[in-house]
Formats: C-alpha cells, sequence, structure tokens
C-alpha cells in the first residue's frame, strides 16, 4: 500500500514501516493499487525476498498534496496533469550505510507529503512461511531552522535595511485578496563607489523543484531595482530574502517598498449579467472592474467527494473584456486526496467562428491578464490552460492530489482575428466541477479504494486484467476478452478433474471421502470463476465465503485422502476427518494465507498414514502394501502426481503463468487423489451393488436373530 507521510512545519513526521506481503494457498494474483508503497509487494502478494544492495530506491515529496508518481511507467490519462514534486533518488545500499539529506531553502509553510517505493515486486508467487519476511522502514527526520528576525513590509511604507556579506535581511508583506499586481523596489541602493547596488533578491516559498521563487540581481539593473509579480497568492504573507553580493565587508543599504494594484470584483449573478448585456450596457458597467466574480456553492457528497456549482444557475455568462472567476475551496484536509475534475461545456452556438474561450486553472490566485497573453502563469505557479471554440465545445482538466489551497477558474472571451465581433457578446458556459475519489471511478477494469496512512485519507484504483496506470486506462499489458474467457474457463472447468476420485470413491465405498472431494470440486469451481479479474465473472456467493471454502476443501481433501490411506479403523476414522476438519477450519479461520494452516494437518496424516503402514510391515514381516500391482500402477504415479503439484505449486506460478498452471495443479491434486485412494475393504460391498429392496420377507440379523415383515 502506499505510504503517505503527511508533515506540516514544524512537526516532524511520523516512520513509513511496510512489510512484505504474502500468497494465499490457492489464491490467485489480485490487483494492485497503482501507487508507490514503502515496499513494492501488495494486494497480499509477495515481493523479493530482501532486494539486492544495487537497487534503487526513490522517494518523492510535495507540498500541499501527496506526490503524484508513476515507478511502473504506465501512461497517463488523457486530459490528467500532472503536479510536479521534490524526487530523490538513491541506491539502497548507499541508504543503509549512511543518511541521505535534501536542503529545501524557504519551505513553503503548510503540510508537506512525503513518499518511498521500492521497484516492482517479483512476479513469482510464493507460500507465505517460505519466504524471509523483509520489513523496510522508511524514517525521514525534518530539522526547521527558523529565521528569528523577519521584518514587515507595509505596502507603501519604505522600509531601511543594511546588508552585509554574511547577514542577509528577511522580511515579509501581506497579499490581500484581489490584488492583481504586487511591485517590490529596492531604492536608494548603495554600496560604495561604482558598486551599484549589489543585492539579490528572492521572493516567495519553495513548493516545486524549481521555479517557485523569483529571484532578481539589482546588480544587472539600472537603479531602481525593479520586481513585477503579476496575480501574487491571495491572503497570504510572502517571504522577501534580501542579500549581499559584495565579497568585502562592505554595508549594503537600501529601502524596500512594497506596492500593490488591487482588483475590484464585480459579484453579481447570472440574470443580472445578461440582463444588462441584453441591453448593451454590460460593457459599460464593467468599465471600472477588473473581473467578475461568481459565487461558488459547494456540496459535499461522501469522502473526499465534492461538487461545487455557480450559486443561482449551472451557466456562466463569459464576456471580452473582463475575466469570469469562479473559486473552488479546496482547503479541508481530504480534498489533496482525490481529484479534482473540470469539465467545460459551451451552451450557446458562438458569436463569430473565429471567437475562443479561454480559460485557465490555478492555485493560490487566478490568471486574470487575458489580454496579453494566454500562459495561465502566476506570480509563483504555472496554470492550466483550456479552450473552448466552434470546433471544440468540449474541454476537460483532471489534476489528481490537487493542492490544498483555493483553487481559481478564469474564463474571457476572445476573437484573435476580428476583435470588435466580440463587444457586445456574452456566452454561456456549463462548468461542470467536481472532487471525485477516483477519476471515471477507476473504469471498468478497475476499483476505487480509500486508503489510509498515518491518519491521512486518500484514494487510489486498483486494477485488474492487466490494466494499469492512474485510472486503470493504461491497456498496454491488458487481457482480452478471449484471454479472459480463457483463463476463467481453464481455472473452472479444470476442478472437474475432480470426478475421478468421487467416482473411486463411490465405487469403493469411501462415502465422507466422496462428500468431501465433490464440496471441493463446487466450491473451487466457483470461487474461481468469482476471482476472474475482468468481465468474465461469476460470484453466486461472498468473495470471502467462496475463498474460505475453498481453502477449506482443498486442506480436507488431503486430510481424508491421507487417513483413508491409513487404513484405520471405521470409528476412529471418521473420528479424525471431523476432529481434523475443525481444527483446519479453526486455523484457517486464524490466518488463511498461512502455508503451515495446509502443512500441519497433512503432515499429522502422512505420519499417521506411515505409522499405521510400518505397523501393519512388522506385523506382516512383509511390506506394505504387498501387491507390486498397487506399488506400480497406483502408489507411485499417484505420489508422482502429487509431488509435481507441490513443486508446481511452490516454485513455478508466477503471475503472468497463474492460470494455466493453477489449472494444471487443480487436475494432478485431483489425479493424485484417485491413484492414492486405497482398495475397498474385503467385506464391504460396492455401493453400487448393495441389497436391493425386495418385495418379500427378508432376514435381518443383529444382536439377537428377529423376523420383521417387510412390505
Amino acid at each position: 500500500m502506499p505510504s503517505w507521510c503527511p508533515s506540516s512545519f514544524p512537526r516532524p513526521p511520523r516512520s513509513c514501516p511496510s512489510t512484505a506481503g504474502t500468497a494465499a494457498p490457492g489464491s490467485s494474483p489480485s490487483a494492485c493499487p497503482q501507487t508507490p508503497s514503502c515496499y513494492a509487494g501488495c494486494c497480499g502478494r509477495p515481493g523479493p525476498a530482501a532486494p539486492r544492495a544495487g537497487t534503487w530506491r526513490s522517494r518523492h515529496f510535495r507540498h500541499g498534496g501527496p506526490p503524484v508518481i508513476n515507478p511502473l511507467g504506465a501512461s497517463v490519462p488523457a486530459n490528467t496533469s500532472v503536479p510536479p514534486s521534490f524526487h530523490v533518488r538513491a541506491r539502497l545500499s548507499a541508504l543503509l550505510q549512511h543518511n541521505v539529506s535534501v536542503n529545501v531553502s524557504h519551505p513553503a509553510p503548510g503540510d508537506w507529503f512525503l513518499a518511498a517505493h521500492l521497484p516492482p515486486a517479483s512476479q513469482k508467487i510464493e507460500v507465505k512461511g517460505f519466504i524471509p519476511t523483509c520489513a523496510y522502514i522508511f524514517q525521514p527526520d525534518m530539522l526547521v531552522l527558523r529565521v528569528a528576525e523577519v521584518s514587515t513590509l507595509e505596502p507603501g511604507v519604505p522600509l531601511p535595511q543594511t546588508l552585509f556579506l554574511s547577514r542577509p535581511s528577511y522580511l515579509k508583506v501581506f497579499v490581500p485578496e484581489y490584488t492583481q499586481e504586487l511591485w517590490l523596489e529596492l531604492q536608494g541602493c548603495a554600496a560604495g563607489k561604482g558598486q551599484g547596488c549589489p543585492v539579490r533578491l528572492s521572493v516567495g516559498s519553495a513548493t516545486l523543484p524549481s521555479g517557485t521563487q523569483k529571484v532578481l540581481s539589482c546588480a544587472d539593473y539600472a537603479r531602481p531595482c525593479r520586481l513585477w509579480l503579476p496575480s501574487p497568492p491571495w491572503g497570504r504573507w510572502l517571504q522577501v530574502t534580501a542579500e549581499s553580493l559584495v565579497e568585502s565587508p562592505i554595508p549594503v543599504a537600501f529601502n524596500a517598498v512594497a506596492a500593490l494594484r488591487a482588483c475590484r470584483p464585480w459579484s453579481v449573478r447570472v440574470q443580472h449579467l445578461l440582463h444588462l448585456c441584453a441591453n448593451q450596457s454590460c460593457n459599460a458597467s464593467a468599465s471600472s472592474f477588473c473581473l467578475l466574480s461568481y459565487p461558488v456553492v459547494r456540496e459535499d457528497t461522501d469522502v473526499a467527494s465534492a461538487r461545487f456549482r455557480p450559486l443561482d444557475r449551472v451557466s456562466v455568462a463569459v464576456q471580452p473584456d473582463l475575466p469570469s472567476v469562479l473559486r473552488l475551496r479546496l482547503n479541508l484536509g481530504t480534498d489533496s486526496g482525490g481529484s479534482l475534475t473540470i469539465s467545460l461545456r459551451v451552451n450557446k452556438t458562438l458569436v463569430e467562428g473565429s471567437a475562443v474561450v479561454v480559460a485557465c486553472v490555478n492555485a493560490a490566485a487566478p490568471f486574470l491578464d487575458f489580454n496579453a497573453s494566454h500562459s495561465c502563469s502566476t506570480a509563483f505557479s504555472q496554470g492550466f490552460p483550456l479552450s473552448l471554440s466552434a470546433s471544440s465545445r468540449k474541454a476537460d482538466l483532471v489534476v489528481p492530489y490537487p493542492e490544498t489551497d483555493n483553487w481559481y477558474l478564469s474564463l474571457q472571451l476572445m476573437c484573435p482575428e476580428s476583435p470588435t465581433a466580440c463587444e457586445q457578446a456574452a456566452v454561456l458556459v456549463e462548468p461542470l466541477l467536481h472532487l471525485v475519489p477516483c477519476v471515471d471511478d477507476c473504469g471498468p477494469y478497475g476499483q476505487c479504494l480509500l486508503l489510509r496512512r498515518h491518519g491521512y485519507l486518500y484514494a487510489s484504483c486498483s486494477c485488474k486484467a492487466g490494466w494499469r496506470g492512474w485510472s486503470c486506462s493504461d491497456n498496454s499489458t491488458a487481457q482480452t476478452l478471449a484471454q479472459q474467457r480463457a483463463a476463467a474457463l481453464l481455472l473452472t472447468l479444470s476442478n472437474l478433474a475432480f470426478l475421478a476420485p468421487i467416482v473411486v470413491s463411490v465405487h469403493r465405498a469411501f462415502l465422507a471421502e466422496a462428500s468431501v472431494f465433490a464440496y471441493t470440486m463446487f466450491f473451487s469451481t466457483f470461487y474461481h470463476a468469482c476471482d476472474q479479474p475482468g468481465e468474465a465473472v461469476l460470484c453466486i456467493l461472498g468473495y470471502d465465503t467462496l475463498q474460505y471454502c475453498d481453502f477449506l476443501g482443498s486442506v480436507a481433501s488431503i486430510w481424508v485422502t491421507l487417513l483413508c490411506m491409513a487404513r484405520l479403523k471405521a470409528v476412529l476414522k471418521y473420528v479424525l476427518f471431523l476432529l481434523g476438519t475443525l481444527v483446519i477450519a479453526m486455523s484457517l479461520q486464524l490466518d488463511r494465507r498461512a502455508a503451515w494452516n495446509m502443512m500441519g494437518p497433512c503432515l499429522f496424516a502422512l505420519l499417521l498414514m506411515v505409522t499405521m503402514w510400518v505397523y501393519r510391515c512388522g506385523r506382516r514381516r512383509r511390506c506394505y502394501p504387498s501387491s507390486w500391482q498397487r506399488w506400480a500402477f497406483y502408489l507411485l504415479p499417484g505420489t508422482a502426481m502429487a509431488v509435481v503439484a507441490i513443486a508446481m505449486y511452490a516454485f513455478m506460478m508466477t503471475n503472468d503463468n497463474y492460470f494455466y498452471t493453477h489449472s494444471i495443479w487443480h487436475m494432478l491434486l485431483a489425479g493424485s487423489a484417485a491413484f492414492l485412494l486405497p482398495p475397498r475393504d474385503q467385506h464391504a460391498e460396492p455401493w453400487a451393488c448393495a441389497q436391493k429392496l425386495p418385495c418379500h420377507y427378508q432376514l435381518c440379523r443383529g444382536s439377537r436373530e428377529e423376523l420383521y415383515a417387510v412390505t
């Protein structure tokens, strides 16, 4: 399972332990969530016993949401934008010998998420109890160095500062909501004759590997040194660091000045806006505003599930002069564990064929400067662009594990070929905005899982039938429908081989054994019919019930076969039948995946059988069984089939060949039981030739002779 380690500065994160999984006796390989894990094995399947010292181990960490990583190299679904994250890759041998540290200067405040994974696990299916149990501990330690002195920079108020070589200056400025632009300027900067302004200005916090901070060297600019930030993040403090570039201990003095240009929003209802635009007063009324703000209602539908819609109706009016902005509040702790899906639909024929509705999706602050460019770039982040036109009336975007913040959808109508055609136009756009646990509910070949790690809840897809990827949409290794049906037929029809031991048992008057074989054949058939990963699935009972009955029948079949071969007295044999089955049922309830639950009763029955055979050999003074035909035509073939079945089960099964190797295992197990069943007792009549019910008087013998009239 994935190991997300959320941490919030200055609280250090917890460790991420993970232990190797194991395979169940008789179980098929199940699908694994397509996400990283501290250990490569998952879903009850074993990984490698121990990775080699040369294997690589990757660690990822990201601010605001879990890292979106792709360790298996699966294709990304269409219209999906993957946010970047920090990535550290090192050899396991290096990690075992010493610690690997990563320095992040000026980290953004809030939650940081860490994930680690090993290379993909081995495809070999191994039995629990026969492989080393490997536990890998991912122990991240966080050391936070705080700045003791941080000066507050108020807009429009110069703040005198003096820098030295090893003493930078730390400032902070608050950016209120609806701030359209921010300027930072260094005035009166001086460091001596001919030095200019040797100051390096760093603005912002580190949230991505690169490009999230603005760095300006004032030595390359003429006075005054000025930094322009369009659409800075709203409603938060902005970090500013000034460092001296003078190599000698010469002080550098300057005045730091911050200037803001506020944006005046126009919050209107859709009906009001359409009424104004119908009277040709839309542009005139909006001339003193910089954006149209549409109130958005959030409806929480489930865990990590929400729907966002405009307050009064489903459509948003988009016009050419002002961007229309919708704010999506993704500020809950579990919001970053799902996927943000945005779908735009044009609800009205566009005015001109060249008209285009451009849109941007950004976190922290909206993109507002559509008239200059369509880059969707704000001060510190790159947004996600979308567009609608006469030829493309639909646009979709999926952001997995979105950053916990306020997200903004900005839309504006553009006419690049004929700007006058859009002057009095307004286009209705229908936004479908959802926060979902899994995209498309993981499709037909996946299952959406809600996972919890260290108190953090997130969603992931568990793919099947060879499909993989973030939403189980990568079919590069998928099974075709014909392959799925062939696998289902192999695993189910191979259980018909149990008809052979059933017929032999009935013919030799072993009715209890025959009932156990029939039970095993029935539940093994329908368990494997229900255990199929694709569309060829049939479940007559719950999956867990069918699996338990299949495991119980498999172990009980071996148990009764070995006890039958021991040729015990009838009373003792049936007592052991019942007592052993109860013990097997109890052990399977405790842990049905443990190999000793099957081997324990089988070894006990084998030891009992060998003991009885040795006893008979010593009593009769000859080998038991005494007939060479019994050894040559029954015991040796049956034993060979059992040995081959055990070897195939323990050493040959993989995820790729499971369907036919496990089917062969069914046939070998059934054939072995048919060959190993002992002959009928000399005093027992065949069940098919039992005494018929006569239509006359019959003499019945008991402890004393009596005559009964039988009609």
